[in-house]
């Protein structure tokens, strides 16, 4: 069952009716228990083709239980080390030899986001933070939670074991909002993103017939620049689809996206961008790395160096997870790079500026769009190994060659630059429209208008180009 789609809504809405039917604890758990099952059961008929997934799970199950027992918690680091390992192994890392790997076909979507959520349950119950050991039912329900199996948000367990105990309220208002969410949603995915997808395998099949130096450059700027905007509206859509259709089963999945292209620096690009996943990267991996460090290089002027490696190393792990091939650890290396760069950057810079006079420069509203402009232009060009496998990659390099490539980078870089800078204040303008202190365009009415407007337009484009939605990028993680 693809997500967001027609079938989807359709067994979002049946499933919600059910769940909110009665209000008795017991019934909601047991309904959403079903509905994942159900949910799950639509990517395959064949039962064993879910043993491996199935045996995942109860290896973190296990785990979680063993570390919660503080008599049993010297298992940790074996059993994390497990876990890891378990999930390398089905997710058929290249390092592994390929005959270690099952012989037979088996369901892996969602697996990558379960992995987060058993590594945090087993890392938080060895700390302490789990306040008792968690039972089968809540377990499989949070780390199968059909809302969010496919590509995330990431939850913390105990958010999501408050809202199973005493479910948050659901009134028309909070309807209404996530209504409104779940249409804007459906059209980023359904509209937005195959646009976009479209224009950019326009602008590919053109370059190989470009005859001139400029339209050879345009059209390659088209085809990187157009790809994290692609990428947005895919999986910010998704998010918007399954916020919505969480909140009428009276729980509230964190936000993964706070208008990531707005930020001026690829530190500050990455607290917007999938949230939740540098969120958890900063827990589980950023800070007990920083401690560690820390540990061992006592000097404080050396802190913020071993900030600059640690955001590496965090950043790095970005692409591995995302990827088994070596496309992907390009991809982490340039994500590592980018971060790791922009922190020593501002260390300098504060070294060099002092504090005040740093903090002045970056406030500056030239060298912010400026800023802003290169973070889109470095986010695009790390996508390459993200989208593209090595013939691809050779192929883009081959026909625009070192000049043409460099050339369409910079050519990013200036219409970033412009364009958000103007985007920015073209927004600031329209919201500040109103009176009393409120927007006007935030109003009940006007955004009620809006989702009508954008219903009828998703149906009239989707009835035109008779073309299916494009798959959520994120589900092959």
């Amino acid at each position: 069952m693809n997500v967001p789609s027609p079938e989807f809504l359709a067994f979002s809405a049946v499933a919600a009716l059910l769940f909110n039917a009665h209000g008795a604890i017991w019934w909601r758990r047991m309904v959403l228990f079903i509905a994942n099952l159900l949910f799950l059961a639509s990517f395959s008929h064949d039962l064993g083709a879910f043993m491996p997934f199935a045996g995942f799970l109860l290896l973190g199950y296990v785990a979680q239980r063993v570390t919660w027992n503080k008599g049993k918690r010297r298992l940790f680091p074996v059993l994390l080390i497990v876990t890891l390992a378990a999930f390398f192994w089905l997710k058929r890392y290249s390092f592994i030899p390929s005959t270690a790997f099952l012989p037979f076909p088996y369901v892996l979507v969602g697996l990558s986001y379960v992995f987060f959520r058993v590594i945090h349950l087993i890392v938080d119950s060895h700390e302490g933070d789990v306040a008792k050991p968690v039972d089968p039912l809540s377990y499989l329900n949070y780390t199968l939670n059909f809302t969010s199996l496919v590509s995330g948000p990431i939850q913390r367990y105990q958010d999501y074991h408050a809202m199973e105990m005493e479910p948050l309220d659901l009134d028309l208002p909070v309807a209404g909002r996530a209504l409104e969410r779940i249409i804007i949603g459906y059209f980023k995915v359904a509209i937005l993103s195959l646009l976009l997808s479209q224009a950019q395998h326009h602008a590919a099949d053109a370059l190989k017939d470009a005859r001139t130096f400029p339209e050879t450059v345009w059209l390659g700027a088209q085809i990187v620049a157009i790809y994290p905007l692609y990428l947005y509206c895919n999986f910010s859509g998704y998010v918007d689809v399954v916020i919505g259709v969480a909140r009428f089963f009276r729980i509230a999945l964190p936000e993964n996206f706070d208008r990531p292209f707005a930020a001026g620096n690829f530190l500050d690009f990455w607290s917007r961008w999938h949230i939740t996943l540098s969120h958890w990267l900063k827990t589980y991996v950023f800070t007990p790395l920083m401690l560690l460090m820390m540990k061992r290089v006592t000097a404080p002027s050396l802190a913020p160096f071993l900030a600059v490696v640690a955001f590496f190393v965090t950043f790095f792990l970005v692409g591995i997870w995302h990827g088994q091939t070596s496309e992907f650890v390009m991809f982490g290396f340039l994500q590592g790079l980018g971060v790791s760069g922009n922190k020593l950057y501002q260390v300098l810079m504060a070294q060099g500026l002092g504090k005040k006079g740093y903090k002045d420069l970056a406030k500056n509203a030239l060298y912010h769009a400026v800023a802003r402009g290169l973070t889109f232009a470095w986010f695009a060009f790390t996508l390459i190994f993200f989208w593209g496998d090595w013939s691809q990659i050779d192929a883009l390099r081959n026909d625009l060659g070192w000049a043409g490539g460099t050339a369409a980078l910079a050519a990013i870089w200036v219409i970033a630059t412009v364009t958000l800078a103007l985007w920015e204040t073209l927004r600031a303008q329209v919201l500040s429209i109103g009176g009393a202190g409120r927007s006007w365009v935030m109003s009940h009415y006007v955004r009620t208008a809006e989702a009508t407007a954008l219903v009828a337009v998703t149906l009239a484009i989707l009835l035109l180009l008779n073309a299916p939605a494009p798959d959520i990028v994120y589900k092959a993680f």
